[in-house]
Parts: C-alpha cells; sequence; structure tokens
C-alpha cells in the first residue's frame, strides 16, 4: 500500500476497529473506544518526528509488529505496519493475526485494521475464513476486508456478496468510510471509483435496499467528478432515497462553487429542494456562516431547517460565538439542541464568564436547559457549588438531575463531604435522586429521570 493510504486507513480505527476487538477480547466498550481514540488522537503526533521514522522504517523495514509499533511517532508505527504487512504474503498474514492477541489494546486495534485492510486486497476469502473464527467479534472485521477487496476486484467481491448474503447481513452498523455500512453500497462506492458504468450496471441488477444504497453510493462518487450523470441516477430512485441522493450532489457542488448547488437546487422536485438546500448549507456553514444564515431565511420549518440552523452555529461559533449565540437565539425552531450546544460549546472554552451571561440572560424553556447542560459538561473550571446551583435552575428534570450529577461528580473528586452535605440539604432533588447522585457521584453515571443526553428523550 502507498504512504497515503496512512490517514486514510487511519478513518477505520476509531469505528469497526473497537467494536472488533471488544467483541474479540472481552473488553468493554469503553476499553476499546478508549483505546481507539488514544490510537487516533497519536496521528496528530508531530510531522516532523513522524516522517524521519517513517523514512527509517522504510529503508530497514520492521521484522514484526512489535518492531513496528516500536518507533516513535504514531503515524510512522502505522507506516510500519503497512510496510511489514505489504510485504507479507497470504499465509505469513494469517500467522500475523494469530498474534494479534500479544499485543496491548490500542495497538492490537491499529495493527489489527491495517492487517484485514492488506489481508482483503490479496486473499479475501481467507481473511474472512479467519474473520468467521473469531466469534461475534468477526463482524467486525468484515466490513474492511469487504471493502479492502472492493477497492482492487470489485466484481468478484460482488459475486462473493451475492453468493454469501449470509455473511454480512449484520453489517449494517459496521461500514468503513465511503461505504455507508451495507455491504451493497461498500462495494458499489469502491467499484465507481475504478468503472462507475459496470458498478452501475451491478446496481441496477440489485433489488430491494441492496439496489437503492449501491445506487445511492455511485451517486456520491459521481457527484465529485460528473454531476450531470449523478443526478440522472439519482432521478431513478424514489422517496427518501431520490432525496438524500440530490442532497449529496448539492453536497459535493457546494464544496466547489455554492452558485452551482444553488442552480441545481433550483431544478429540483419541490419535495427534494429542502434537503438538498440544508446539505448545500452545511459546506457553505463552514467559511461563509452569515451568509449561510440568511440563505436560511428561505426554508421552511422542520427537520431540514433544523439541521441547517445547528450546522450554522458550529461554523459561527468557531469565528464569533457571541454573534452565532445572538443569531440561534432569535431562531424558532422544533428542536435547538444541537445549535445551542455547538455554539455553548464553543463560547465556554473561549470564554466562560460570556457563555455564562449570555446563559444567565435566556427565559426559562429549552434552549436555557440545554446552554446550561452543555456549560457543565465544558466548562470544567468553575466552583463547583455555583456550578450545581445553576444546574438547579435547569427546568426539565431530566436534564436537572443529570446536570447535578455530573457537578457533584466534580465536587466529590475534590471535597466528597462537603458535596455530599450539599446533596442532602437540596430542596430541589428529590429523595431516590439524593440517593442515586451520593451513591454514584464519585463513580459511575447518572442512569436514571429521562431519556439520554438531554432529559426529553431526544
Amino acid at each position: 500500500m502507498k504512504n497515503t493510504a496512512t490517514i486514510g486507513i487511519a478513518a477505520l480505527l476509531a469505528g469497526a476497529a473497537g467494536g472488533y476487538l471488544a467483541g474479540k477480547s472481552g473488553s468493554t466498550g469503553s476499553e476499546a473506544t478508549a483505546a481507539a481514540e488514544s490510537t487516533m488522537q497519536g496521528t496528530k503526533s508531530s510531522n516532523r518526528a513522524g516522517s524521519t521514522s517513517a523514512s527509517d522504517a522504510s529503508k530497514k523495514g520492521p521484522r514484526n509488529a512489535s518492531e513496528a509499533l516500536s518507533e516513535p511517532g504514531q503515524l510512522a508505527r502505522m507506516q510500519g505496519l503497512i510496510d511489514l504487512y505489504a510485504g507479507m504474503n497470504a499465509d505469513q498474514l494469517a500467522d500475523a493475526a494469530g498474534k494479534l492477541e500479544d499485543l496491548p489494546m490500542s495497538q492490537r486495534i491499529m495493527a489489527s485494521m491495517l492487517l484485514f485492510a492488506r489481508w482483503g486486497e490479496i486473499d479475501p476469502q481467507g481473511a474472512l475464513a479467519h474473520a468467521a473464527t473469531l466469534g461475534p467479534g468477526g463482524m467486525f472485521a468484515r466490513p474492511t476486508i469487504l471493502q479492502s477487496w472492493a477497492s482492487t476486484d470489485p466484481a468478484n467481491a460482488a459475486k462473493y456478496f451475492s453468493e454469501n448474503p449470509g455473511e454480512f447481513a449484520m453489517m449494517g452498523g459496521f461500514g468503513g468510510p465511503g461505504g455507508g455500512g451495507n455491504p451493497a453500497s461498500t462495494i458499489a462506492a469502491e467499484w465507481a471509483k475504478l468503472d462507475p458504468d459496470a458498478a452501475l450496471a451491478w446496481a441496477n441488477g440489485l433489488t430491494g435496499e441492496n439496489q437503492s444504497n449501491a445506487l445511492r453510493s455511485i451517486v456520491g462518487e459521481l457527484a465529485n467528478t460528473d454531476p450531470t450523470k449523478a443526478a440522472q441516477i439519482a432521478s431513478t430512485l424514489t422517496g427518501r432515497e431520490q432525496i438524500a441522493a440530490y442532497g449529496d450532489i448539492a453536497e459535493k457542488l457546494a464544496a466547489k462553487d455554492f452558485a452551482s448547488a444553488e442552480s441545481f437546487i433550483n431544478g429540483l422536485p419541490a419535495e427534494a429542494r429542502e434537503r438538498a438546500l440544508s446539505d448545500a448549507l452545511n459546506v457553505l456553514a463552514r467559511t461563509d456562516p452569515q451568509t449561510a444564515a440568511a440563505k436560511i431565511a428561505q426554508m421552511s420549518e422542520g427537520g431540514d431547517r433544523d439541521r441547517a440552523i445547528a450546522r450554522v452555529a458550529e461554523g459561527w461559533a468557531r469565528q464569533d460565538p457571541a454573534a452565532a449565540a445572538a443569531w440561534v437565539s432569535q431562531q424558532s425552531t422544533e428542536d435547538m439542541d444541537d445549535a445551542v450546544r455547538s455554539v455553548v460549546s464553543a463560547w465556554a472554552g473561549r470564554d466562560s464568564a460570556a457563555a455564562l451571561s449570555w446563559i444567565q440572560s435566556q427565559p426559562q424553556g429549552e434552549v436555557r436547559d440545554e446552554a446550561i447542560g452543555t456549560y457543565i459538561w465544558t466548562n470544567r473550571s468553575s466552583d463547583p457549588q455555583s456550578t450545581i446551583q445553576l444546574a438547579e435552575s435547569i427546568s426539565d428534570e431530566g436534564d436537572r438531575n443529570r446536570s447535578i450529577f455530573m457537578a457533584t461528580r466534580r465536587w466529590m473528586q475534590q471535597d466528597s463531604a462537603a458535596a455530599t452535605n450539599y446533596i442532602q440539604q437540596s430542596t430541589t432533588l428529590s429523595d431516590e435522586a439524593k440517593q442515586r447522585i451520593i451513591e454514584g457521584g464519585g463513580r459511575g453515571g447518572w442512569g436514571g429521570g429521562g431519556g439520554g443526553r438531554g432529559g426529553r428523550g431526544r
């Protein structure tokens, strides 16, 4: 594999890798996720150190995974593993796969995904046979193998999938980048890079969900090089798949020229325009959030507009969180949570006092509740008693309990007796909530009082 593959393959490590290794080794999901995050964070190491080590590794070549992983610099380690596995035949890769258990978790994540990516290129059926021996963990290796196979030999990957669909039945939630999780989508995306006409002919021979997923992947690929043809294919889809495909094209066009994207959107069926505009504004918001905000005025209320507002808020908050907050507070949407979170998390890290002042100026309601919750999760330096008092002002019970728990947990790490005494004297919390917070405040997570992040079941 080429050196330029390093960053692309890194995208695999935080998704399928964590689940695969958790299934194989019995580690908890949180441990695998933490290891994956550690691995990905390591890719941000010094380019200078990484490039020097990678150069040395390419000259000598590592003899085994442990030697490759001993290099200073995470990128150099990845490159060392790439060089190592690129020089192995199928039997050597099988032998190396059997030794992955000897590696620490974070190193095993990196090595596993690079090994299976290479094995999928030269002996995909052997790699899939090995994955079958991994039990439930094998489902996390199969997407990497299938994508690597399709990237070099899509016709035979497609044939194997058609003959053995059961092997990939659980793949939907564990797809690698570019494939969207569905095996037909993965194959189509890779095939379209090599031969879009052949990919299209294959996709049109599929049925049901496999066909629509494959066609949408082809649309996504062609949108970069031939948006006219991509639009023609999108027009053959129906329902939500067609609307999503048009949105994919609009987003790709907006990345090159927003005016072209607008022209394309104006020619779409009425039912597809809102989604397409929202996707295009996602791109514009990264560079010109003020203009994107003005464009939102063209949209009617609904999920597409809500998503666009959240993206604009995120992009604007990076430049000017106070202006972004003022704009967000003027919007009327069904769901402001994502927009508020984007603004407050960016603002609290830059100027926590100003962010808090804005929060306290907001009227009681969902926006204020979400802003307080985000502020507490983001700002780790405030006085814990003041933070708890802020949390107690949240109107929604589920949100309030979770935010108090978070603030209490930090306080208990500093002064357990004072935190416990405050909670026991609280007139805001129920006796049950007090017990849960006190019992879990020093170690566990808050499990009661509503839905997920935010007590309104969001």
